[in-house]
C-alpha cells in the first residue's frame, strides 16, 4: 500500500462477538486477541472501530478495554416500535462510552416505513449523543430511496471490492456533497483466499478468477491496496480474527503487485453474502 494510507484504515469487531466469515476456522476472537488488536491499532495510528449491537457480545467485548483514543461507529437494528435511544444507550453503556462517534441504521430502508426514525436520529446527533448518522447498506438501491426522501446522511458504510463496485458512483457523488464514506468487505469475507477446489457449485461464476488471483504473491496486500488507494474512500474498515492478521495487513514495506482493471460483473448472489449456502 502506498506509505501512509493506514490511517485510512478502521478494524471491523463482527469477529468479536460472532463466528463468521467463510474463511474463519477458529470462531470468536478472545479478551486476550482483541487486546493485542486494540494495543497494535493504537500503537499504529489506526483511529476507527466500527461494530453494532448485532455483533453478538462484540460491544461487551470492546467495552472491557479503553477506547478513548478510538473513533467508535455503531449500528441499531429496526426498533419495532421503541425509539432508538433506548438502543443506543444499551450501546454505550455496553462500550463504556458516551459519546460515540456515529451510529448507523443496520436496516436502513425500515427508516423508509417509520420516518420518525430519522427525526429521532437528528435528535441524538443535535444532543451530542453522537457526532454522525448515517446508514450501512448492502445495495445501492437503498441509498437512492433513502435520498429521495430527503434523507442524507453524515457517514455510510458500503461492501467495497476488487470484484464489487456496484457502489462507486453514488459513493463519489456523496463524498463531494461532504459525507464520509467507509467501506468494508475488503477481502469478501475471505472468499478471495478460498482454494476454488473446496467451493461448492454455488460459487462456479467466480471459481476462474479466484485461480487467477491466487497467483499474485501478497494477494491480501494488493486488494487492501486497491480499495485503500480510492481517493473517494475515507476508512477501510477490515475484519481480523488475530493480531497477526493485523500487522500483516499493516505491513507496507514490501513491494505489492498492482491489480488489472476488471471489466467482469459478478451477480449480485455472489457479491451478497447473505445470499451464500449456509
Amino acid at each position: 500500500m502506498q506509505k501512509g494510507n493506514t490511517h485510512k484504515i478502521g478494524i471491523g469487531t463482527v469477529q468479536f462477538g460472532l463466528n463468521y466469515g467463510i474463511s474463519n476456522k477458529k470462531g470468536k476472537t478472545n479478551k486476550i486477541e482483541i487486546e493485542q488488536i486494540l494495543n497494535t491499532a493504537k500503537s499504529k495510528g489506526i483511529e476507527y472501530i466500527d461494530t453494532a449491537s448485532a455483533y453478538g457480545n462484540a460491544e461487551e467485548m470492546l467495552g472491557q478495554f479503553d477506547l478513548s483514543q478510538f473513533k467508535v461507529v455503531s449500528k441499531f437494528m429496526p426498533p419495532q416500535g421503541q425509539k432508538i435511544s433506548n438502543q443506543i444507550n444499551q450501546s454505550l453503556e455496553k462500550l463504556n462510552q458516551n459519546p460515540i462517534y456515529g451510529y448507523l441504521a443496520h436496516r436502513p430502508l425500515d427508516i423508509l416505513e417509520n420516518p420518525e426514525q430519522w427525526s429521532q436520529l437528528q435528535e441524538l446527533k443535535a444532543n451530542g449523543v453522537v457526532k454522525k448518522i448515517g446508514y450501512s447498506l448492502n445495495e445501492p438501491e437503498e441509498i437512492y430511496q433513502l435520498l429521495g426522501k430527503g434523507y442524507y446522511p453524515d457517514l455510510i458504510q458500503v461492501p467495497y471490492n476488487y470484484f464489487d463496485r456496484r457502489f462507486e458512483e453514488i459513493i463519489i457523488e456523496l463524498k463531494h456533497k461532504g459525507c464520509e464514506i467507509h467501506t468494508r468487505s475488503t477481502f469478501l469475507q475471505g472468499l478471495f483466499f478460498m482454494k476454488p477446489g473446496e467451493l461448492s457449485s454455488f460459487f462456479d461464476e467466480v471459481k476462474p478468477h479466484l485461480r487467477s488471483l491466487q497467483k499474485i504473491n501478497l494477494l491480501s496486500k494488493s486488494l487492501l491496496n486497491f480499495t485503500l488507494n480510492k481517493g473517494f474512500i475515507d476508512k477501510v474498515i477490515i475484519g481480523v480474527e488475530n493480531n497477526k492478521q493485523l500487522i500483516e495487513n499493516l505491513d507496507n514495506t514490501t513491494e505489492i503487485e498492482e491489480l488489472e482493471k476488471l471489466d467482469f460483473r459478478f451477480s449480485k448472489k455472489i457479491l451478497m453474502p447473505m445470499y451464500w449456502p449456509k
